[in-house]
């Protein structure tokens, strides 16, 4: 096994499938995918694709045959091992150079789509990627607060681990703390749906961060598979008393909520109130899921 970076952007002319496959010419890159299958890749995004630079880390399952063409394949991800970044990670820092040791600053293994890492170089990413946010909207709302800081103690745990970062990457406590962070950061501590903003002490957002397809069901922990909604909404949502389609539109079961309560709880126009960046807003193939397997419409 071993972990590479891959090169995914929204300008690919590959039928990449974000969060469940990735498309490649067999040539090129066969060997080194087939060697990533059980480990972990990064996920990288260039300028011209969006210029998140590292942006997110997944597991790979297996290479299977492109069916529709011979000379391509694709790299089947656990779809439930996904993870976004709380900060999108630059490929070169100034001073310091690339994270990835020996990478040129232009041309050459630059330009691969696919490229082995070490295990180092790895974990730079990682803990570049997944440091906490020192922003109001990453305290948790629960724990000790630090009078002087404003963020509560434990947060700062990832900055000095000593675990393996594969590991670590397989832990249900820290992933969900990761999520909410990530979750309530884009939305701005507000409910996506009610429109609410409500901070308990110390500046503390009380909104809740809910998976689209949960974790159960193997939802990644991703930004685009969350939602921002106060504690009455969420709990709506994941017994589909209320959905989304694909135009923001609120929608609600027949007959599950009266008229005045929709009123108090939910936005006038009932349209979602998206992320101002368009890399965090729900992602269409996780909002039909809930749909069609979760709404009661």
């Amino acid at each position: 096994m071993a972990k590479a970076v891959f090169i995914q952007s929204t300008h690919s002319s590959y039928d990449d499938q974000p969060g469940s496959a990735y498309n490649f010419p067999k040539r090129q890159y066969l060997s080194r995918v087939e060697q990533t299958v059980g480990d972990w890749v990064i996920f990288y995004e260039g300028r011209r694709g969006g210029g998140r630079g590292y942006y997110a880390v997944q597991r790979v399952l297996r290479v299977v045959e492109d069916p529709l063409d011979s000379k391509m394949a694709y790299a089947v991800f656990d779809q439930g091992s996904e993870l976004s970044f709380e900060n999108f990670v630059p490929r070169w820092v100034e001073g310091q150079g690339p994270y990835e040791t020996g990478l040129p600053r232009s041309r050459g293994n630059n330009t691969s789509a696919v490229r082995p890492i070490s295990d180092q170089d790895f974990a730079r990413i990682i803990d570049a990627g997944l440091a906490v946010k020192r922003e109001p909207n990453a305290i948790p709302r629960v724990g000790n607060f630090n009078l002087e800081t404003g963020f509560a103690d434990e947060q700062a745990e990832y900055l000095h681990m000593s675990e393996p970062r594969d590991s670590v990457l397989t832990q249900r406590a820290f992933r969900d703390r990761s999520f909410a962070r990530q979750v309530k950061h884009a939305y701005g501590g507000r409910c996506s749906m009610s429109g609410l903003e409500l901070r308990n002490g110390g500046g503390r957002p009380e909104v809740e961060a809910a998976h689209i397809i949960p974790v159960s069901n193997s939802g990644p922990d991703t930004v685009s598979n969350g939602l921002a909604l106060s504690g009455t909404v969420h709990w709506m949502f994941d017994r589909g008393l209320i959905s989304i389609s694909d135009d923001r539109e609120i929608l609600v079961a027949k007959k599950a909520v009266d008229e005045s309560t929709l009123e108090r709880l939910l936005v006038p126009d009932r349209r979602l109130i998206e992320p101002v960046d368009p890399a965090f807003k729900p992602h269409k193939a996780y909002l039909r899921w809930h749909r069609e397997n979760v709404f009661k419409g």
